[in-house]
């Protein structure tokens, strides 16, 4: 693909993406399954994904499942014991809180309109949310089951509730206008364009001047 090209292709990316969607991870701390998870915010728009670790530490990011993914989605760890009031603010700024729990208390994935300002929060692959964050949510809601297992994987799970998410926000015209202003799009392109650079040149698809 020509420089020519790849811009023009950013540039469309660009305006589809949706900053009013957005992803929290509560210590999800399998690598894999966040790796699958940047390509399913990837494929519906996502901008921004958010994790927390229980050592603060960063994940490592596995290429052959991105499949180069998480170089067009953010990625911003929160340290552990600044999550609830990271959220609060979300809140504050217009974001309802969506938090996946099996409880009597949770709807259906499907109930909630994603067309508004969003943050979905999704556990861990053993605990699952935080009882501070599951306080704190806006809306519970959980992914009906009719088998003798609950749960599903934290990547499958996370790709089922991005989807419906993207579906709501494709019949409601969200992709037709950009969320994005043209500054904002100007200044993630030039970022996206010197990435993209580097990792096609490490591969040799560039060559070095």
């Amino acid at each position: 693909m020509t420089n020519e090209h790849r811009t023009d292709r950013i540039d469309d990316i660009l305006l589809h993406k949706q900053p009013s969607l957005q992803l929290f991870l509560d210590d999800v701390h399998n690598s894999q399954n966040l790796s699958a998870i940047l390509r399913s915010c990837d494929g519906v728009g996502v901008l921004d994904l958010y994790y927390t670790t229980a050592k603060d530490r960063d994940l490592r990011i596995h290429k052959t499942i991105t499949q180069g993914a998480h170089r067009w989605v953010k990625r911003h760890r929160i340290v552990q014991n600044e999550r609830c009031q990271f959220l609060k603010e979300k809140q504050e700024e217009g974001f309802q809180i969506v938090v996946t729990h099996f409880s009597d208390k949770a709807i259906s994935f499907r109930e909630v309109d994603y067309t508004r300002p969003t943050v979905i929060v999704m556990g861990n692959e053993k605990e699952g949310v935080s009882e501070e964050i599951i306080a704190l949510a806006d809306v519970l809601v959980m992914i009906p089951m009719l088998g003798m297992v609950q749960s599903l994987n934290v990547s499958v799970a996370t790709a089922l509730v991005l989807y419906e998410a993207q579906r709501q926000r494709e019949n409601g015209g969200c992709y037709s206008k950009s969320e994005l202003s043209e500054k904002e799009r100007v200044k993630i392109r030039e970022e996206w364009l010197f990435r993209d650079m580097i990792a096609r040149r490490s591969k040799g698809r560039i060559p070095v001047s």
